[in-house]
Parts: structure tokens; C-alpha cells; sequence
């Protein structure tokens, strides 16, 4: 059975086998979250999304899908990269958002990873309210069987956050 729970922290630092990027489309880092894990893994990863850029994903990663990395210096093993959904650009589909946690299960499934951390992908700057992100969050993690990823962690920077995805995962 797999758990899921929430908890106030910095990603960078949680030891679990894969953690979540919420990136942007070009991969090549940006604030928040993804700017954090760039400069916390150093500067191999920046090289390998741009070998990704340079051969899988030449037009960058889209919306909804994911891809992992090596994770380098920080203390995981991989970084599977997202690309949320933004709000302010028009991409408002709740379904967007739901591949994002989707795929992303899958692809540490894939890896192995039994154990993954996930920000709250889109709510902040793209704009997503975080109550919404909780509960498609929650709701994505739990129905999506992933073998063997039996522990998921959502790692939030704020108590706002925190709380918004205890009150989902109470019930």
C-alpha cells in the first residue's frame, strides 16, 4: 500500500530516491523550485537537460509529460522533470496538471524509485491556486498504481501550501 503525506521542507534536501521538478519547457532552469534544484544538483544537470534539448527533446518537454535526470549533488538519485501547466498563459485544463503527477509516477516507476518527492507543481508563479493543485494532486498520486513507488512525499515550501494538501489528503 502505498503512502502518501505532506510536510513543510526544502526538495532539495529530502532523501528519497527521485524528487520531482516542476521545470519549464526548455529544461534549462528557471526560478522557484527549478532554479533551486539546478543550483543544488550543480552544474551537470543543467548539462544533461541540455544534452536531453540536444537529442530526445528538441523542441523542449511539453506540458503534462515528464523525463528524468540523473539528480548529481543533491541527495537523490534522480530529478524527474514536469512541465505545469500555467495559468496565466491559458493552459487552465485540470488535465494538463493531472499528467504531470501521472507521468511522473511513471516515469520513477520506471527508474525504480520507490520513494518520490513532488513540489506543488503550477500553483505559485503559473499561477494555480494551491487548494486546486492539492486536490488533483492527491487525487492523480493515489489512483495511479506506478509499481512499486510505494512512498510519495509532497514537499511544500509554505505552511499555506502545507496546509492546503493536509486537509486533502484528511479527507
Amino acid at each position: 500500500m502505498r503512502s502518501i503525506t505532506a510536510h513543510r521542507g526544502d526538495l532539495t534536501h529530502e532523501r528519497v530516491d527521485a524528487i520531482v521538478n516542476a521545470a519549464n519547457s526548455s529544461l534549462l532552469g528557471g526560478g522557484g523550485v527549478d532554479g533551486a534544484i539546478h543550483r543544488a544538483a550543480g552544474p551537470r544537470l543543467l548539462a544533461a537537460c541540455r544534452e536531453l534539448r540536444a537529442t530526445t527533446l528538441p523542441d523542449g518537454l511539453p506540458v503534462g509529460d515528464a523525463v528524468a535526470t540523473e539528480a548529481f549533488d543533491l541527495p537523490c538519485r534522480w530529478v524527474v522533470h514536469t512541465v505545469g501547466p500555467n495559468r496565466h498563459a491559458g493552459q487552465t485544463d485540470p488535465a494538463l496538471l493531472v499528467s504531470c503527477f501521472t507521468r511522473s509516477l511513471e516515469v520513477a516507476a520506471g527508474l525504480g524509485a520507490a520513494s518520490l518527492a513532488f513540489p506543488a507543481v503550477s500553483a505559485g508563479v503559473y499561477g494555480w491556486d494551491v487548494r486546486e493543485v492539492a486536490r488533483i494532486a492527491v487525487a492523480a498520486v493515489s489512483a495511479n498504481p506506478a509499481p512499486g513507488v510505494d512512498d510519495v512525499r509532497f514537499v511544500l515550501f509554505s505552511a499555506d501550501a502545507l496546509a492546503a494538501f493536509e486537509e486533502v489528503l484528511r479527507g
